[in-house]
């Protein structure tokens, strides 16, 4: 009897050394492949029965305003933290002791972690998961590439991802053609795209998008230097 648990423990502990191997190389892999669908779009796809529209479109062609307005809502440590933003989530933990919501508390890395290789759940298993994501791409990809995947796969609106789907969707322009005010929009929606209609936009939603746009001349458009792509020929 005990070897057969013997057996079944080097079994597992394989299974196990397998799959963290495969979930590195994967990450590794994605540093420099673009992938055409993300996790939540298949499981989106599987749900529905209906294909999810994205183009994937690289960072350099996205305006810096849509870059810089994404760090300002949802994530203005990103340049500077390393996956996990310890300030806002003990702040996060406050608000939900206080009666509030954990809003607020994902960094982009991690939403980036979530939506490109997870499905949508609260479990623990998925949480776990995330958290070991997070790792992996803060230590194997650059902020700019992190950047880059969150800006092509957020959802963006009902059956919708990226911002070069939303910039064509919404107002008829290119990902690099955003305005500050149109991407402020599109940031202010990411809570909740769904419920929150960028082409219809609420008062909620528009006092936030204003409150977003103050965000961006707060941080300036050198707060993304660090996460920008590194010009050719700078070495």
């Amino acid at each position: 009897m005990g070897s057969i648990w013997r057996r079944i423990r080097r079994w597992l502990l394989r299974v196990l050394l397998g799959l963290v191997s495969l979930s590195v190389l994967l990450v590794a892999a994605l540093r420099w492949i673009d992938p055409p669908w993300s996790a939540v779009m298949l499981q989106r796809l599987v749900v529905e029965g209906v294909p999810q529209a994205q183009t994937w479109v690289d960072l350099e062609r996205i305006a810096p305003a849509m870059r810089l307005a994404v760090v300002a809502a949802e994530d203005q440590r990103f340049p500077d933290h390393h996956g996990f933003d310890t300030r806002e989530i003990l702040a996060a933990v406050e608000r939900r002791l206080d009666g509030g919501s954990l809003r607020g508390a994902s960094t982009i890395t991690q939403q980036t972690a979530r939506n490109l290789f997870l499905w949508q759940d609260r479990s623990f298993v998925r949480k776990a998961l995330e958290s070991w994501f997070t790792v992996l791409i803060e230590l194997l990809w650059p902020k700019h590439r992190i950047l880059e995947m969150y800006l092509n796969f957020a959802e963006t609106g009902e059956r919708m991802f990226g911002v070069a789907v939303a910039a064509e969707h919404y107002f008829g322009t290119t990902a690099a053609g955003l305005s500050p005010r149109q991407a402020a929009l599109v940031a202010a929606a990411l809570p909740n795209p769904v419920r929150y209609r960028v082409d219809s936009p609420s008062r909620h939603l528009l006092a936030r998008q204003a409150w977003i746009l103050g965000q961006m001349d707060n941080l300036g458009a050198g707060h993304l230097q660090r996460v920008s792509p590194p010009r050719p020929g700078s070495g």
